[in-house]
């Protein structure tokens, strides 16, 4: 079995809490033997799949699969496209060089504000950008975006390889459909 749960803000990857004022996936309600394939951080939202089974985890997360991850990322600024170019190319950050990847500046998104709405400056705009990889480091997108001078303020995964968020609302999951199985392993 593999679910496709979208990850509200504020909720760590896990179903252990690590103190009583952490929400985790317990609250959930998901079937019991499932764990998350990967994680968000507790201040990303969107797309994340949970399993039974082990060879998911493998075949969506080892490198050798080069499966992509669609991100969009709301940025503090208005994202430049040297910023983008810079980003499609690879840049280094912390201890490793990111992988090239694909970039672009969105016109618009129709996400609902976030319970926890982003931090908002008069005199600062904000934009959105994608971003298409297929590396996934800890806060590899917030380090990226910041280390070319646009912050990340909001950030959601819309898809993991074919398999797109869609209509899916924040808190709920489903189970995916044999074609939909089929298309992740493609």
């Amino acid at each position: 079995m593999i679910l496709a749960f979208n990850k509200p803000y504020g909720i760590l990857s896990q179903f252990t809490k690590q103190a009583p004022e952490h929400r985790t996936f317990e609250e959930f309600g998901f079937p019991k033997e499932v764990y998350p394939i990967g994680r968000l951080d507790w201040d990303s939202e969107g797309l994340i799949l949970l399993s039974d089974e082990k060879y998911w985890n493998d075949f969506l997360l080892h490198p050798r699969h080069a499966h992509e991850r669609v991100y969009h990322a709301q940025v503090e600024g208005l994202a430049t496209e040297e910023a983008l170019a810079k980003l499609r190319e690879g840049i280094p950050i912390q201890d490793y060089q990111t992988k090239p990847c694909q970039a672009r500046l969105l016109a618009e998104t129709a996400y609902p504000p976030r319970d926890l709405p982003i931090r908002f400056r008069l005199s600062v705009p904000t934009s959105w950008i994608e971003l298409k990889m297929t590396e996934g480091k800890n806060r590899q997108v917030r380090r990226m975006t910041a280390a070319v001078g646009f912050p990340t303020l909001r950030l959601v995964r819309t898809a993991f390889g074919a398999l797109e968020l869609g209509n899916l609302s924040p808190g709920k999951w489903r189970e995916l459909s044999p074609k939909e199985q089929k298309m992740l392993k493609q």
